[in-house]
């Protein structure tokens, strides 16, 4: 109990000297209704400061400082080209509108993987190949395989423009939704007599360009949302001419073997005539002898 209370004393005698000596100050105020109470920020690099990679490559600087810039312009490329693809997504527009965008990203991926910095080194294995998670290789991958699913390059020219073929037929698509849309109010049909030609070019492009191999994600979705608009929700129907060879054809070899038949038939009771004439005119002769013979 002497010992508690000469602790508490001493410690009570420490607090008076450093008040007075003005090493802790105390300020009491009472906060006024218009200050807002606010809380201390506290800075996170104080206590964990960043990593950087001349921190882990000291002994070549300049290098690092020439990879670092490449990861940089990696990072707004691959932000930009995928808010190109997002924004493209619904309707599907990203081969005719995003190939800009994944020709840069693509000329900034290949600057990293083969680029020669100072020293006469790549930034390759420091930035794609460094750890477990490859995390720049995977990105690039995954845009990529994006990119060559969609066969981007089947409406584009050397990857620089989007091919005649593709414009034609985006051309034709928009006159054929501004025929829709002009009808759509109406009775439906009214909208397949009218949209009929425009619809029917169309659809003949369409196949024109998947026998040549000229078909991306653009044109396919493009297309497969135009026919369900027209038979689906329009109701309507598009007769083709080809149809009537085919129909044609089609009862001609029905009504063959029955023809065959026919034929077969009508020909075997030719020759049974044929056969039996002989036979009669020979009796009839043999008859004629036996009556002159007896006459």
């Amino acid at each position: 109990m002497v010992f508690f209370t000469s602790c508490s004393c001493a410690l009570f005698l420490f607090f008076c000297w450093s008040v007075m000596s003005g090493e802790i100050f105390v300020h009491a105020a009472e906060p006024s209704g218009d200050e807002d109470l606010k809380a201390p920020v506290l800075n996170e690099n104080s206590f964990f400061p960043p990593l950087r990679l001349s921190s882990s490559f000291p002994e070549d600087l300049e290098m690092i400082d020439h990879c670092l810039n490449l990861l940089h312009d990696f990072g707004q490329r691959y932000t930009s080209l995928s808010s190109c693809l997002v924004s493209n997504a619904r309707p599907v527009k990203m081969c005719q509108n995003c190939y800009s965008g994944y020709n840069v990203f693509l000329d900034m991926y290949t600057n990293i993987s083969t680029q020669v910095g100072p020293g006469n080194k790549s930034c390759e294995e420091l930035l794609l190949h460094a750890d477990r998670l490859m995390l720049l290789y995977n990105l690039y991958k995954g845009l990529n395989d994006i990119w060559e699913s969609a066969e981007c390059t089947s409406c584009l020219t050397d990857k620089n423009s989007v091919s005649n073929d593709t414009l034609h037929f985006i051309d034709r698509y928009n006159q054929s939704l501004t025929c829709f849309e002009k009808y759509s109010h109406g009775n439906y049909s009214e909208l397949c007599v009218e949209c009929r030609s425009s619809y029917k070019v169309l659809n003949e492009l369409y196949s024109n360009m998947s026998k040549h191999k000229a078909l991306c994600i653009d044109v396919e979705d493009a297309m497969n949302s135009t026919r369900y608009s027209w038979s689906k929700i329009y109701n309507c129907s598009l007769k083709r001419e080809e149809n009537v060879p085919v129909i044609a054809v089609s009862s001609f070899m029905l009504f063959l073997p029955l023809i065959f038949y026919l034929s077969n038939y009508l020909h075997s009771e030719q020759k049974k005539r044929k056969l039996m004439h002989p036979k009669r005119a020979k009796s009839s002769h043999s008859l004629m002898n036996i009556q002159d013979k007896y006459s």
